[in-house]
């Protein structure tokens, strides 16, 4: 009867270390998460080849750099904003869906209250949603008034190998204001923020260690009250910013054309739980350089295991 040396017996463990690990790796899945801001995937007024239309579609080479960034990136679930009415997400949808993918299943698109409100959030998915919620009656006093959220909250939940966790996607009030009282719409959008991270708190209050995320176009800086109101209450913290970097480790995702300076304004907040989730060192900006053709902003995403 043979038996084994020291030396088989270390490669015979190491070798069911490997399995056993193999096992665990199969058992669990990689979700990719992304925002896309789209600039205007509507008709509106433009400059096209150097004249001033009124009412014009979002020019076709634009569109079909849209779609060669969210290809490129492949995202799971797709958060979007600046989407237009119902037959331009139609139309996203679709093409993407018809022409070499990512083939999204699953879609949610949101309606507004305000009638001139033109841009809209949505959702593309590969996984079903367990529930969706449309949020288009959030206000908030505004002065001597009462506001409303123009875009809304975009509520989509999921549940993977049994674990639940949320989305909420979101497009804070732009900086641009008539109001004299409120330069750069600071006091408004610290509301709306304020408004929207209290609807979420009702959802998950304190101890419920919830997994979600909050995403999406915030129209602000890090150290803004807007992201501060969704980062922590008092000592509680409610998310963490998911670190996000180009491949030349620039942190921008936005581009002012008309003040040629570059911000960070889009982000993926995530809960403590959903954090311990996230997938080292996967947080990324889109940059490749039709991006910068597809939108004023540039898609970022993160993984997260299931």
């Amino acid at each position: 009867m043979s038996t084994l040396s020291g030396g088989e017996d270390s490669l015979r463990f190491f070798l069911i270390l490997v399995f056993l690990g193999h096992l665990s790796l199969k058992s669990s899945e990689v979700v990719r998460v992304a925002s896309f801001n789209l600039q205007n995937y509507l008709s509106c007024e433009r400059i096209v080849d150097g004249k001033w239309r009124p009412d014009y579609p979002k020019p076709e080479v634009e569109k079909k750099a849209v779609r060669f960034s969210i290809r490129t990136v492949n995202p799971d679930i797709l958060a979007l904003q600046e989407i237009g009415d119902y037959r331009y997400f139609l139309e996203l949808w679709t093409d993407l869906n018809s022409t070499g993918g990512p083939y999204y299943k699953h879609a949610v698109w949101m309606p507004t209250e305000e009638d001139d409100e033109v841009r809209h959030l949505a959702y593309f998915s590969k996984f079903e949603p367990v529930s969706v919620k449309k949020h288009t009656n959030i206000s908030f006093k505004y002065f001597n008034g009462l506001e409303k959220s123009g875009r809304g909250l975009l509520e989509v939940s999921f549940n993977l190998n049994d674990a639940k966790f949320t989305l909420f996607n979101l497009h804070l009030k732009s900086m641009w204001t008539e109001r004299s009282d409120d330069p750069l719409a600071k006091i408004r959008r610290e509301k709306e923020a304020r408004s929207m991270r209290d609807l979420i708190r009702e959802k998950f209050p304190p101890g419920s260690n919830p997994r979600y995320l909050v995403l999406g176009d915030f129209n602000d800086h890090k150290n803004s009250a807007p992201l501060s109101r969704f980062l922590s209450v008092n000592k509680t913290i409610l998310t963490n910013v998911v670190p996000c970097v180009d491949s030349r480790g620039h942190k921008w995702t936005h581009y002012f054309k008309k003040q040629d300076s570059y911000s960070r304004i889009d982000y993926l907040l995530t809960s403590p739980a959903m954090f311990s989730r996230f997938v080292p060192n996967s947080g990324w900006i889109m940059d490749d350089k039709r991006s910068d053709i597809a939108s004023d902003h540039r898609l970022i995403y993160a993984d997260f295991t299931f």
